[in-house]
């Protein structure tokens, strides 16, 4: 049984009623509030709309409730129901997915590491449906390093020497919303180290300057900061401890980044969604696009099972969320990765499917290209996860003496046995190949060249994700899901796509280096038997026809 698979019982969040709930009225934003006229003229004008946004946030709509807990007014969702629901709305519009995303962001210092009294009177301002809220962290100089932090916040005494307040000094860039912020949550450093605090509006020296000039998400606001001898009160630090704030940003980065990967999802989708009914009423040369393989199976098909994929992995991740798992940051990187990577080429591809069309703003799909490029670079760049994910999984797998990968190609050998349709035989073989590349890496100091461990971290990445997507199948199938079998067909097609990235890993690492001689790479084709992932070509043309008749819904 996999970490994710809890009984329903145990998760936080919402049941599957109030989730759809929720997922219907941002469908119903497009009928009114986001129309396709409306999102292409913000895009155009490079438009915040914020008096949308507001709407958003009020009574009769209320979005924000979904993230905030019960007790502090909300309706308590967990990961599942965020990114569902965050998916959804950028399906629509990542520039207002960003926006909406800025508001969950700016809280998590506040849902991770406040006081009750905090808590109460911040998420309960959120809650009322009244308040913006931006997540200021990223410096002009630092990026994403957050140990190369440069914003101050200096301890203020009274004269009887107890402390007050604290005067902060610095800058912040890229900040989402936070030129329209009502109050931000602010990473600096104090003696004790790194820090966050509450900084409102209007607080004197606190300066929210014009947006930004952007290549996509232009309907989202990204603006610099600066704080120039800012006071803010002692109860304003978060948490009232100083020097929790790189523990307290740790602890959300699993999500934080789960959620970019749902945004980019989206994305990803609505580009397909575009595509592939334009590809059914295209003729060209006597039939419609979706009957040529040259364009379904190049343009369409790899994306859709890449995208099916993501979802499977970020399912798995929220509900071990959900179910009380604590520490899944490099699977939030993965998930990042994964997601937005694949979504920015659905997005690149989604545009050559559409021709000339797909080059015209009206078509939308190059709007959703110019926006989905900002998921790799957000919240992280994708080299930055790839850092993350290579060497938390390579001291991992090194202290488990090749447990956690050798459990994850135990677990798809049986499943392989007891269902032979999955891809799951070469999953399970990838997953040993990746193990013994481990550890050759490790063995030949190898780990101090960046470029290998990038190579390491997408294998680790699509091995990690093509296993969950294998038991997803698997479980659709134990269901009698009426899904199950394009799901198996995906997971097939997705195995292959893995095989394909683990030999050409394996030769870019081990003759790549220049390390190894021909005899070293024999004994690791040996040792893991990875010359049977070629077996994973067979049929596979018939299985992207099969995937193909599903997703343009093609007569069999």
């Amino acid at each position: 049984m996999s970490p994710a698979e809890t009984g329903q019982d145990a998760l936080y969040g919402l049941d599957d009623e109030s989730r759809q709930m929720v997922v219907d009225t941002v469908r119903q934003l497009r009928k009114r509030l986001l129309t396709k006229e409306r999102i292409l003229e913000y895009d155009r004008k490079e438009i915040f709309p914020e008096e949308v946004i507001r709407e958003m946030l009020g009574p009769e709509i209320g979005l924000q409730l979904l993230f905030i807990p019960e007790e502090y007014g909300g309706m308590g969702g967990g990961a599942r129901d965020c990114c569902v629901v965050t998916r959804e709305m950028c399906k629509i519009c990542l520039g207002i997915g960003t926006a909406f995303f800025a508001i969950q962001l700016g809280s998590d210092p506040l849902l991770v590491g406040a006081t009750e009294a905090q808590k109460e009177k911040w998420l309960g301002a959120i809650a009322e449906g009244d308040t913006l809220v931006a997540y200021a962290v990223t410096e002009p100089d630092a990026g994403s390093n957050l140990a190369a932090l440069t914003t101050k916040a200096e301890p203020v005494l009274d004269e009887a020497g107890e402390l007050t307040g604290y005067k902060i000094n610095g800058n912040k860039q890229f900040i989402s919303t936070g030129g329209y912020a009502d109050f931000i949550t602010l990473l600096a450093n104090t003696p004790e180290g790194p820090s966050f605090f509450v900084v409102e509006k209007g607080t004197p020296g606190f300066v929210q300057a014009k947006g930004e000039e952007k290549h996509g998400i232009r309907a989202s606001n990204t603006s610099p900061l600066s704080f120039d001898d800012v006071i803010v009160p002692k109860e304003n630090l978060i948490g009232e401890v100083p020097g929790q704030g790189m523990k307290q940003a740790n602890r959300v980065f699993g999500y934080t980044r789960l959620m970019v990967a749902s945004m980019a999802l989206g994305a990803g989708e609505a580009a397909l969604e575009i595509a592939v009914p334009y590809a059914k009423e295209r003729v060209q040369f006597g039939s419609a696009l979706s009957e040529k393989q040259g364009y379904t199976h190049k343009l369409i098909v790899p994306h859709a099972v890449r995208l099916t994929a993501a979802e499977a992995y970020i399912e798995e991740a929220a509900r071990r969320i959900d179910s009380g798992e604590q520490d899944l940051q490099v699977e939030g990187s993965i998930a990042k990765l994964f997601a937005t990577e694949s979504a920015n080429k659905t997005a690149d591809d989604a545009m050559q499917a559409l021709g000339g069309y797909g080059y015209i703003c009206e078509y939308e799909v190059e709007k959703i290209k110019r926006d989905v490029k900002i998921t790799c670079i957000y919240e992280g760049t994708s080299e930055i996860q790839q850092n993350i994910i290579s060497t938390f999984r390579w001291k991992k797998t090194r202290k488990s003496k090749g447990e956690f990968y050798g459990a994850m190609a135990a677990e798809m050998e049986f499943l392989h046995k007891e269902r032979g349709d999955l891809g799951a035989r070469f999953y399970g073989v990838a997953a040993k190949s990746l193990n013994e590349l481990v550890n050759r890496v490790h063995e030949n100091k190898l780990t101090r060249y960046q470029y290998v461990m990038f190579c390491l971290a997408d294998l680790m990445a699509h091995v990690e994700v093509g296993i969950s997507l294998a038991r997803k199948a698997a479980r659709l199938s134990d269901d009698n899901d009426p899904r199950a079998e394009h799901f198996r067909t995906v997971s097939r097609i997705f195995a292959n796509m893995v095989s394909d990235l683990t030999v050409g890993s394996a030769l870019k690492i081990l003759s790549g280096a220049g390390v190894f001689d021909m005899e070293a790479l024999g004994d690791f084709m040996a040792v893991t038997h990875c010359d049977e992932l070629s077996d994973s070509y067979r049929n596979i043309i018939s299985d992207m026809d099969r995937a193909a008749d599903t997703i343009f819904e093609r007569q069999g």
